[in-house]
């Protein structure tokens, strides 16, 4: 049923496998590699058509540039003031969502429970014209409040299934144990069902930080200027009015890449356990 391990397969399986990962993995990597190799390419280079060869010398200037040049530490600085207060308000609803869905049985359970997971069914551009008038309405458009606001209720949909699935595989003895010596029902959530959250908490934020922080669509389509847009709409404007600067949007890109590497790498071990956790008994 389920695949074999490669070690037990024929000798020509195994090779086969040796050398078809590497040449997977390079034409996976080869955009980057690519971006890479742009972000640190003399304009020169690019004027001559070199677009896909060596750079004829390294312009680490071009990082340089982007600072002093662009507001790029503007947008990375709105990217953070967008991406921070949403994964604390999503992560922070899905686990009283999660805990009251997953825990309690009501009538409406499934149905309220549906009600948040069928919102990631809907196909974000159907959403385009009303959230956008929404926010107009309500003063919000081109502020990163109402960016925060629909991010927050956007991923309280997916971060709630989440939760829910997690808190649903603990023992229920744990519950019970603490009802039985009349703890509070929200003692329970703080002090029995928080801790042994942890390793999903961390996993659910590493994953909303990277959702967010690479969001293109809503980040054109509710933001305009450059006191508000995050990073990601705010690369395009490193490009000239008649000429397209590649070598200073591709470090742009590599910039904006390394926050959620970075927290990536941090959170790495608890972000591993969140998603293996349950998986083995």
């Amino acid at each position: 049923m389920f695949p074999r391990p490669v070690q037990q397969v024929s000798a020509p399986a195994r090779i086969a496998y040796q050398i078809a990962l590497p040449v997977a993995l390079f034409i996976w990597l080869l955009p980057l590699l690519g971006v890479a190799m742009t972000s640190v390419r003399p304009p020169a280079d690019l004027a001559a058509g070199n677009y896909f060869g060596l750079p004829s010398a390294i312009a680490w200037s071009n990082y340089a540039e982007i600072f002093q040049n662009s507001p790029i530490g503007q947008y990375i600085w709105n990217s953070f003031k967008v991406t921070i207060p949403t994964v604390i308000g999503a992560v922070a609803i899905s686990c009283m969502t999660g805990f009251a869905l997953g825990i309690y049985r009501f009538r409406a359970n499934i149905v309220i429970f549906f009600l948040f997971v069928a919102g990631n069914f809907v196909p974000f551009q159907i959403l385009m014209v009303p959230v956008r008038d929404m926010t107009v309405k309500l003063g919000l458009y081109n502020t990163t409040t109402g960016l925060v606001l629909f991010h927050i209720a956007f991923q309280s949909g997916f971060c709630t299934l989440f939760m829910r699935n997690f808190i649903r595989a603990m023992p229920p003895a744990l519950i019970e144990a603490a009802r039985v010596e009349g703890v509070a029902e929200w003692k329970i959530f703080l002090h029995v069902v928080l801790p042994i959250m942890r390793p999903a908490i961390a996993a659910l934020a590493v994953l909303v930080f990277t959702f967010i922080w690479n969001d293109y669509f809503w980040a054109t389509v509710l933001t305009t200027s450059a006191s508000t847009q995050p990073v990601t709409a705010g690369l395009y404007s490193l490009n000239g009015q008649w000429i397209a600067a590649w070598h200073l949007v591709s470090a742009g890109s590599i910039v904006a890449a390394l926050p959620p590497v970075a927290m990536f790498f941090l959170m790495q071990r608890h972000f591993i356990a969140g998603l293996t956790l349950g998986a083995v008994k």
